[in-house]
Order: C-alpha cells, then structure tokens, then sequence
C-alpha cells in the first residue's frame, strides 16, 4: 500500500466474526419471532420445538466462534461472568454474552413443556431420561404457569442480542464504516429479516403439513417491509459515508466497487427476494419454490452484510 496514505484496512475481525454476528442475530431473532408467533398469533408446537433448537443451536455456534478466536481464558471468563457488566459496563461483549447466555436459558425453558408433550424425545434413551426426571418436570410444570413470563424474557434478550450486535461494532471510532447510527439499525432490522427467512424455509419444508398459511403469508409481508428497511437504511448510510471522513469514504468505495456486495448482497440479497416476496403478497405464487428461493437469498445476503462489513472496515489515522 502507499506509504503517503492516511489509511488502513482492518484485519483482524474478518469472516470469523461475520460468522459470530450472522449467527447470532439469526439465532436471537429467530427465538424471538417464534415466541412471539406462539404466544399471540397461533400456538404452534413443532414451531416452538424447531425454531427454539434452531435459535440455541446458531446462538451456541456463534458464541464458539467467538470465544475460540479470543484464545484467552481470562478474557472469555471475564465475558461469561454477570459482574462483568457491572465493573466493565461500557464493553457491549460482556452485555452480548450476557443477553444470549440468558436468551438460550429463556428459550430451552419456554421450549421445555412441548418437549415434554411432543412422543419423539421420550423414544430417545438419554433425552428421554432427562426429561423425565422430577426435577425437569417440576420445572415444566413452573413454566407452563409463567408461559408468557417465560417467552418475554426470551423476546427480550433475543432482541437485545440482535440490537448488541450492531452496537458491538458501532462502539469502534476508528471505523467510520461501523461508528454511526444506522449499523445497530441496519443489523437488528437483518436479523429478523433472516429470522422470518429461516422460519418460512422451516414451514415450507420440514413443517409443511403442520404450517399455518395465514402465518406463513404474515411472515412474507413483514420480511418484504424488512427487506424495504434494510434498503433505506443502505442508501442513508451510502450518504453518510460519502459525505463523511476519509475512513467513511474509502469504506465506501470499497463496498460500491465491489460486484460481491453490489450483486451478491444488494441484487441476490435484497432486490431479487423483495420483488419475488412482493408478487407473493400481491398475487400469490402457484408453488412454494419462488418463496423458498427468496428465503434462501435474504439468508445468503445477511451474512454477505456482515462479511463485507468487515472486510470494508479501513482505520483512518491517526487512530
């Protein structure tokens, strides 16, 4: 690189940590959405039992992405530790871990009286026995009288997870990319346009005979809102960025030079998907294969944002 530049790009948060916010914005939201749809629009068992192991299993993923590229014990102790927010309060990490540490809690609890009610785990040997001890039952019982208790905490810290993400990123000046106000906005409205992506590819494939349309349809319409979102947020930060520092614009001449996030995210990921979703919406499809075609893209284009977010993060000096 020239030595006469004022400038450097990132590189060391890449795909791993792409992975970690994709994963756990998608795993929250995911958790999220399906509680809510449960509790006020239609209980749906398989759902909850489906979207609740989905949503813990990405979270999980996530996190061990995370903590396998610290390396430090100490640090990943500290993270894990509820003190952590209290003696180092302005570090959103430690209130990251803490909100998904307590979303997969909520949601294993809220998931845990259907587990119970659903024949499969009781023919698994292990699960079987652990769902069946007192204590596990004792516990359903609770649950099943705080429902909705139960599934506000989750919803909670599911969007708090899905909100930290943005505000992870937002927390570092050098990078004028992700220091501004439309990332934590950018991020959570991603989340659960993937989180409704990842439930409607659920409901036409492994849940189809148990689906219910009228949610399905609802999940279409607020996707297509989401994705509309997700395109003024784009133009607004392409403003901002423009007219910004030199950080900003290199950031953006990374991003709008590149045929990956151009075509790959915005075509493939957003424009391609909102126009499918939208002639759903208006006139419906005569298969599912257009609909599962949009949910598979807006799933791609949530992790080519967070990919090419940090491989367009450029430090201006002197930082």
């Amino acid at each position: 690189m020239d030595v006469n530049m004022t400038y450097a790009t990132q590189d060391m948060w890449t795909w791993w940590l792409a992975i970690y916010l994709y994963f756990g914005g998608l795993g929250a939201a995911t958790l999220a959405v399906t509680f809510l749809t449960d509790m006020y629009l239609k209980p749906n068992r398989a759902l909850v039992i489906w979207g609740a192991g989905a949503g813990v299993v990405l979270l999980a993923l996530g996190s061990l992405m995370l903590f396998g590229h610290l390396l430090d014990k100490t640090a990943v102790l500290t993270v894990l530790n509820p003190l952590a927010l209290f003696n180092q309060s302005s570090a959103w990490i430690a209130w990251g871990t803490q909100f998904i540490i307590w979303m997969m809690v909520w949601g294993v609890l809220y998931a845990l009286p259907y587990v119970r009610e659903t024949e499969f785990p009781h023919k698994v040997p292990v699960i079987r026995d652990l769902i069946d001890k007192p204590f596990v039952i004792g516990t359903s019982r609770l649950v099943q009288r705080f429902h909705r208790s139960v599934g506000w905490l989750a919803v909670i810290n599911g969007v708090g997870v899905a909100v930290y993400t943005g505000l992870l990123l937002q927390s570092f000046p050098a990078v004028a990319l992700w220091h501004n106000p439309a990332v934590p906005l950018l991020f959570t409205v991603s989340a659960f346009s993937t989180a409704m992506a990842f439930l409607l590819v659920l409901m036409y494939t492994l849940l189809h005979d148990q689906a219910d349309e009228h949610v399905r349809v609802l999940y279409e319409r607020i996707d297509l809102v989401l994705i509309a979102a997700e395109l003024v947020i784009l133009f607004s930060l392409y403003q901002y960025l423009k007219n910004g520092s030199e950080s900003g614009v290199r950031s953006m001449e990374l991003l709008w030079n590149d045929y990956g996030w151009l075509i790959g995210f915005i075509g493939f990921g957003l424009i391609v998907p909102f126009l499918l979703e939208l002639k759903g919406v208006m006139r419906g499809w005569a298969s599912r294969v257009p609909i599962l075609t949009a949910a598979v893209l807006v799933l791609a284009g949530g992790y080519l944002l967070r990919h090419y977010f940090m491989y367009a993060g450029v430090y201006a000096y002197p930082w």
